[in-house]
Parts: C-alpha cells; structure tokens; sequence
C-alpha cells in the first residue's frame, strides 16, 4: 500500500539537531518530546511520497526567529541544502512536474518529496519565485502565525496588499496554495481571486476542535468544490474535543472520526489524506497511542478498515488521493 504524509518538518528538524536520517528510535529526545519520524521509518512504513516542508521559525516571545524577509529567507535556504545534501545522497528524490508522480507502489529507492513553504516570509517579493521555482518549491502557505501576506492562526486578518499580489504572482507560475494555516479572511479572500489549485497539508474538522487552526465546514467544502484534499494531522491537541484534551492520548479512531466527517461533507472519500505533521513540534507522547514512528502508519488503514471503509476508500484516503492531486496540478 503506497502512503503520502503531505507534511512533514523534516529539514527544520534536522537543521536544530534531530537525527533525521536514523530511525527514531535511535534519536535523542528534545525539548519537543520523544522524536516519532525518521527516514528509515518513513520507508518501513510504506511512506513513499512527502510534502516536504520549509518552516521558517518568526521571532515570538521568548522564542528567537527571524524578524526580517532577508532572515527568513536565509532560514529556507539553509534548509534547502539539507535536502539537497538527502537528494545527493540517494536518500530522497524532488518531484517537480506531474510525469514524475509515481503511478503504483514505487520503485523502493529514494522517497518522493515535494518541495513545500510553510509562511511565505521567505519570499522577500515575487520577483524571487522564479528562483523558488527552479529549486524545486511547489507549494506555498502563505501564513502560520500571521505574516507580512497574510492573517494566520491566532492573527486574524485578510490578505495585505503584498499577499493579493504573491497570490496572482503564483497562479502565473502554477504555485499550489496551501490554506492550513491561514485565517479564515484570508482563506475566503484567496479563494476569491486565485483559480489555481488548494489543499490543506494538516488540518482538521473545526465542529470538533473549534479553533481557528482548523477548518469550518464551509471552508473544508468550498476545498473540495475546488478539487483540493485535506491531509488530517496527527497532533492530538488538533484531533480530540475540548472536553478529551488532558484526559485521555488520542487513538486513531480520532483520526478516523475526523476522516469520516470530511468525507461526509465531500459525500465521497476522494478529498481526504494524510498530513501527519509528526515531527512540527511535538514529540511521540502527542501522537496517536497507536504510532510509535511512522514505520507504524499502515495501522491508519487498519483502522479505517474497522471502521468500515472499503479497501479502495482506503487505499485513496492513505495515499491515491494526493497521488491524484498531483497528478493533476503539479506543472507540466
């Protein structure tokens, strides 16, 4: 069974200090917690697909970062050598056009990543997307908290002037949006005025877990309209309710819960995956009790089968349906 995790942290986590290319097991725990995804793991688990992302850390109270678009830049770029330096040594392969989306199980040699900016501050103006493009970025979120294009979680707000002209700056080039964490303004504001292809790498059901981070019904809809997928993340804060959270780990019949309900706005399960975000800052202990690494995410597919979903549900959910999306939507 092939499996995509449309997002991971793997660079940003290498570049602090955690032993990506070692199984997790034989890494040293850290300030986020106990590590949960290697490159070892991700191959034993079937993974032969990622959204491989380019976090660039803003400065926060008490949390250094960048503060200017040169800073962040220099961040995505020092993290763009590290998967250089995997890509060299055979560990992984840059998709960059739709021919090269593998079409079954995969070949067992490097695992397939696409290229993805989690923030845009790295992008200092459009002008620099040309560059971007060439080193093989596929996929742009413009926000996490807020930056200087866009409201994001827990900044409210609409697209600034500069977002609406990166916004049509990367429908010429064929950029793909991704909305996980932008702030509901600017999530409808881009659906407004963009007509290139939407997901949401890591996000969940907001009529569960009510905040901004995730999505409402509507905008999860609206996605769907528009042929996107959301990937569920796996953080357990983001997948059990209000009255769950510091009572009881979550288990992947959260994970499962929070596919159905996607799938019964879609009225299919064609616009569901996987978007783990495993390693974004947390730690084996905020992860479903189930997943010890990723070698472990086959058990997704178990679970859904449990729960009744047919094996070519499952199948689409676990990876097909981002191998379709891409298929469709990555360049020429």
């Amino acid at each position: 069974m092939f499996i995509v995790d449309a997002h991971l942290d793997l660079a940003y986590n290498a570049v602090r200090g955690r032993q990506v290319t070692r199984p997790a097991i034989e890494q040293t725990p850290d300030a986020d917690g106990i590590p949960s995804v290697g490159l070892p793991d991700l191959r034993a688990g079937g993974v032969g697909l990622i959204c491989a992302t380019l976090f660039c850390q803003p400065a926060l109270p008490n949390q250094a970062g960048y503060t200017t678009p040169d800073e962040s830049a220099a961040q995505a770029k020092q993290q763009l050598a590290w998967y250089r330096t995997q890509v060299r040594e055979g560990r992984l392969r840059f998709l960059r056009h739709r021919r090269e989306v593998p079409m079954s199980d995969g070949s067992g040699g490097p695992i397939d990543a696409i290229l993805l900016l989690e923030g845009a501050d790295a992008i200092r103006t459009p002008d620099d997307l040309p560059e971007w493009i060439e080193a093989g970025l596929r996929i742009v979120g413009l926000a996490w908290k807020g930056t200087r294009y866009a409201g994001g979680t827990g900044a409210p707000g609409p697209l600034t002037e500069a977002g609406v002209a990166l916004v049509c700056a990367m429908d010429r080039v064929g950029m793909i949006h991704d909305v996980s964490h932008l702030a509901e303004e600017s999530f409808w504001q881009l659906l407004d005025i963009s007509g290139g292809p939407i997901i949401a790498s890591h996000s969940n059901c907001r009529s569960m877990v009510p905040t901004d981070r995730q999505l409402s019904d509507d905008m999860a809809k609206a996605i769907f309209k528009r042929g996107g997928v959301v990937g569920i993340n796996f953080f357990d804060k983001f997948l059990l309710t209000p009255s769950e959270q510091g009572r009881r780990r979550a288990r992947l019949v959260d994970v499962v819960r929070h596919v159905k309900h996607f799938c019964d706005l879609a009225g299919n399960a064609t616009h569901v995956g996987l978007g783990t975000d495993m390693d974004g800052g947390l730690g084996r202990e905020q992860i479903p009790m189930e997943i010890t690494t990723s070698a472990d995410l086959p058990r997704v597919a178990e679970a859904l089968n449990e729960a009744g979903f047919s094996d070519s549900d499952v199948r689409a959910i676990v990876g097909k349906n981002w191998l379709r999306f891409f298929r469709e939507n990555l360049p020429v």
